[in-house]
């Protein structure tokens, strides 16, 4: 019998839904996995066995009733930035030291209205700030994939690195994430799975610990498109407890895998040609649109000249929107305390020792581009610069664009703690340079793989779409997953 955890949740669920496996089968194999791997590789911060099996078992209690969900019996990682009713809900940070909330995000309650299984929690970056996943208060997380010849541990991309990682290692069948600048196609681009960050409101935020509030969007990681899709179709919904979820139909994403795109008409944005771009990036790129010319879509250059202002505008809209969110986390309520002689030195030990460096960094220059004096130069003029940049996209769309394709990242994956890296934090935030435009626009964005590096590192290609048109995005990025195949990354752990 094939390892149930190498299913795909396609397989798992026809298997399932065949009576050929058990829910509690699939769940127990995860579990395995996980206690052999999470060491090595530490995507997970608390492992729930004993609610795994006995949501497998009330799966598998439906199924034999002919009451099965759209995603029963499957087992699935959550982001540490989703509420879990009575279960570790920290953002991997100290701050919230022993949180376990009272309520359930809307996103993963819609999963297990659906059926899914809760494996646990999986790591992040602090309060979903970074790049790499190597600021989380429970350490870093090691990607799965190394590089050929090499026992260098690498770095899965962040925020959602431990999502990303728990899927390539088949430690769950599919995992929630969150991007704000990136922090679920970057991780995807840097582990060989597929990530897609919704349309902004597309998905309920209600629940999710927030970072920029204007930006933040959930959506799935997976192995394949087919099931990021199946993943978005039960995440997404309205929310009258989030005012910013959309009220649209949630389309059965699905039905548009395997449909063909012959006739669309595919931007090629020349901005995102960066200098020092890497010849291999460059090259997949290129890979990239010849398979979408020879499944006869039209290939058009297009032009967004608000690109090059993206990056440092975004770098003043999430942490203003950081600093006004954080500032919630005082050590008066819940999560960690630190006693002082009054309630202001309480609440500055709190902070000092509850936050990492790279959140008090932007905490701090979120609230200095937010203060008197400062506002405007800064803050508004970035808004303005935001409107600017979604109406780069808006006109390319105007003149019949149906997506765009560029780049996910500049590079592969880079090694843990790297020195050139951790000196200098303005070159980690270029990771996200094909990234972020997309957050600042509110639209949709998907993360394909593409192909391996000369080092046998996964590459990532992204396609940009009309908001709420994700089918899109799904129909051509399984063209390219067609293309390239499916990568997975050799055991060593």
């Amino acid at each position: 019998m094939t390892d149930l955890t190498s299913l795909t949740i396609a397989e798992a669920r026809a298997k399932l839904a065949a009576k050929e496996i058990t829910a509690v089968e699939l769940t127990d194999a995860y579990i395995g996995a996980i206690d052999a791997a999470n060491e090595a590789i530490n995507a997970y911060v608390a492992v729930t066995p004993d609610r795994a099996r006995e949501m497998a078992k009330a799966s598998d209690a439906r199924i034999a009733a002919g009451k099965a969900g759209a995603l029963e019996g499957i087992p699935l990682g959550i982001k540490d930035l989703f509420g879990t009713e009575g279960v570790h809900t920290q953002a991997c940070s100290h701050i919230l030291d022993g949180f376990a909330p009272r309520y359930e995000s809307t996103v993963t309650q819609n999963l297990w209205n659906d059926g899914a299984v809760m494996l646990g929690k999986l790591n992040m970056d602090e309060f979903a700030m970074g790049s790499s996943n190597e600021t989380s208060y429970y350490g870093a997380v090691k990607n799965p994939w190394r590089a050929k010849g090499s026992n260098m541990d690498l770095v899965p991309g962040g925020s959602s690195g431990g999502s990303a990682a728990a899927v390539a290692a088949h430690l769950c069948a599919g995992a929630t994430a969150t991007d704000t600048g990136g922090s679920i196609r970057q991780p995807a681009a840097f582990t060989g799975t597929v990530g897609i960050k919704p349309t902004y409101g597309r998905c309920s935020r209600w629940g999710v610990v927030a970072f920029a509030s204007s930006l933040d969007q959930a959506g799935p990681i997976a192995r394949d498109v087919r099931d990021a899709a199946i993943l978005l179709k039960s995440m997404a919904s309205v929310d009258t407890k989030d005012t910013t979820s959309v009220d649209l139909p949630v389309p059965d994403y699905e039905a548009s895998i395997g449909k063909s795109i012959k006739g669309m008409k595919i931007g090629i944005p020349r901005e995102y040609r960066v200098d020092g771009m890497p010849e291999e990036i460059e090259a997949l790129w290129k890979q990239g649109i010849a398979w979408l010319k020879e499944a006869g879509a039209e290939i058009v250059d297009i032009t967004l000249p608000h690109t090059k202002y993206a990056l440092p505008a975004y770098y003043i809209v999430a942490p203003a929107e950081a600093s006004s969110n954080l500032a919630r986390y005082d050590g008066v309520r819940y999560g960690l305390r630190v006693d002082g002689k009054d309630i202001v030195e309480m609440y500055e030990k709190t902070r000092a020792a509850g936050f990492g460096q790279e959140v008090k960094r932007r905490i701090m220059i979120g609230t200095y581009v937010l203060s008197a004096g400062y506002y405007d130069a800064y803050y508004l003029r970035a808004q303005k610069v935001r409107t600017l940049i979604k109406r780069d996209f808006e006109l390319a769309f105007h003149a019949g664009v149906d997506a765009i394709l560029t780049p996910a990242t500049p590079s592969s994956a880079f090694g843990i703690a790297d020195e050139d890296l951790a000196s200098d934090p303005v070159k980690m935030y270029l990771n996200d340079i094909f990234t972020v435009t997309v957050n600042m626009a509110g639209l949709p964005g998907i993360a394909v793989p593409g192909g391996l590096d000369h080092k046998g590192l996964p590459l990532g290609l992204q396609l940009i779409g009309k908001p709420f048109e994700e089918e899109t995005l799904f129909k051509t990025a399984h063209v390219i997953e067609q293309a390239a195949g499916r990568f997975t990354p050799t055991k060593w752990w």
